[in-house]
């Protein structure tokens, strides 16, 4: 199953090019509340190293990974060299390696400083791309015939287009700002925290694709024709005919259900009765039962949905469920988590206050007027909590209904979740904490 959309800056099938090696920059940071390095997370269902390796195969074969560049043995002939937290699609780095096999010289990808979507989504809460000179640059680079310093910069536009929800109440539009979003023909972005695998998986992913096919049909004829074609051939929506839905091998879809795409759907997936499902991922060996939301989603492999569940630009990692009644908005659900019936995942600040989050022990901004928050591996959440946005959850934490307050209002740690007294609204602020006013 592909996790690209066909037709994005793809290459003429006919053409042959010498690859490259491939050389790796780790990045071991882990990134909370997951507690691993960005590589080992999921990303449009596939761990992020295993996506950059099927991306970049078509222009490089084998690899080294070392720390640093100094630790490189002394290599000749064309390298590719990119840290392992990166998020990329595959028109990226064909852009990215065509400029510079032209440019013949040693060459890092640059950004320029007035593209909408590197400075709307990609700059906050992140140091892996920094402005050099009156370009930003970050850690990919190519070199003809061994590492060399000082590699030229090559600008590369996102191409990005302005695409949102504007049907808003007024009072959210004067006190947040319009909710739009800058989604890139070329997403590119450094993943250092929970809100950069919500970036990649949700604007920069899912609605990327959508962006791209829409893009295709409205400039193409052939594209307009084609799925004009099928639509009345299989007596579907236009939305909803093969062009636009994917659907993978041995799958039980209702015939009430209803799907849009574009949306690829894997193996073995079962979806019930009254589903709704639109412009979304979802893995293999997955259950949406009846009734269930799925907007603008990625749902990775043996997840289950039960009845009345809903997402909307939320990410799942594997083998996790959520019950019925649930509301997730704009979150991140780590690995084997369970979230319980009737929880409820805030996003705006009604107070008109900017969201932030808690980044490298300080509260930084996110830039977005709305954000929900983000659960670990390995949690399981009880029935009918309220969490407040932005807040994370640790990987391990266990919650039951609690007995006297069931609001999550500040980010809660493994060890906490273990006591008691996390359940008391008003316990003492441990060292460096935040008072739940200044959120």
């Amino acid at each position: 199953m592909k996790n690209n959309v066909r037709g994005a800056d793809q290459s003429s099938p006919g053409r042959r090019e010498t690859k490259m090696r491939r050389i790796v920059l780790r990045a071991t940071e882990p990134i909370p509340p997951f507690n691993e390095p960005a590589r080992e997370l999921r990303i449009l269902n596939k761990p992020l190293w295993l996506l950059q390796r099927d991306l970049l195969a078509r222009h490089c074969e084998g690899e080294f990974e070392v720390d640093s560049l100094a630790e490189l043995p002394a290599l000749r002939g064309e390298l590719l060299v990119h840290r392992d937290n990166l998020f990329f699609n595959g028109a990226l780095v064909d852009e990215f390696v065509t400029r510079a096999r032209t440019l013949g010289r040693p060459a890092q990808i640059a950004f320029a400083r007035d593209d909408a979507a590197i400075t709307a989504h990609a700059l906050n809460l992140q140091e892996g791309i920094r402005l050099q000179g009156d370009v930003y640059v970050a850690d990919m680079f190519y070199f003809p015939d061994g590492v060399v310093e000082n590699p030229e910069p090559v600008v590369v536009d996102t191409r990005p287009r302005e695409m949102g929800y504007y049907h808003i109440p007024s009072y959210m539009a004067a006190n947040a700002g319009d909710l739009i979003y800058q989604i890139p023909w070329r997403p590119f972005l450094a993943v250092e925290s929970w809100l950069h695998v919500w970036v990649a998986n949700v604007p920069f992913g899912v609605f990327c694709w959508g962006r791209i096919r829409e893009q295709e049909v409205e400039e193409s004829w052939r594209w307009k024709l084609r799925v004009m074609f099928r639509s009345l051939v299989e007596r579907k929506h236009f939305y909803s005919c093969s062009e636009m839905v994917k659907i993978g091998k041995n799958c039980s879809i209702d015939p009430t259900a209803v799907i849009q795409g574009p949306t690829v759907i894997g193996n073995n997936v079962n979806i019930g009765a009254g589903a709704v499902i639109t412009n979304s991922l979802i893995g293999n060996n997955v259950t949406v039962m009846q009734g269930c939301q799925v907007m603008l989603s990625v749902v990775s492999d043996y997840c289950y949905l039960p009845f009345r569940a809903a997402l909307f630009m939320t990410a799942f990692m594997e083998n996790t469920m959520v019950a019925q009644n649930t509301c997730l908005q704009m979150c991140v659900v780590g690995k084997n988590s369970f979230i319980g019936a009737n929880n409820v995942f805030t996003d705006f600040n009604l107070e008109g206050k900017a969201i932030r989050i808690w980044h490298r022990g300080q509260l930084l901004p996110t830039g977005m007027p709305v954000l929900g928050g983000c659960v670990g591996h390995n949690v399981k959440i009880g029935s009918g909590f309220v969490i407040y946005p932005a807040r994370s959850i640790e990987s391990g934490c266990v919650l039951p209904v609690p007995e006297d307050t069931n609001v999550i209002t500040r980010n809660l740690s493994y060890e906490e979740s273990q006591r008691r007294d996390w359940r008391r609204r008003h316990r003492p602020l441990a060292p460096g904490e935040v008072p739940e006013e200044d959120w």
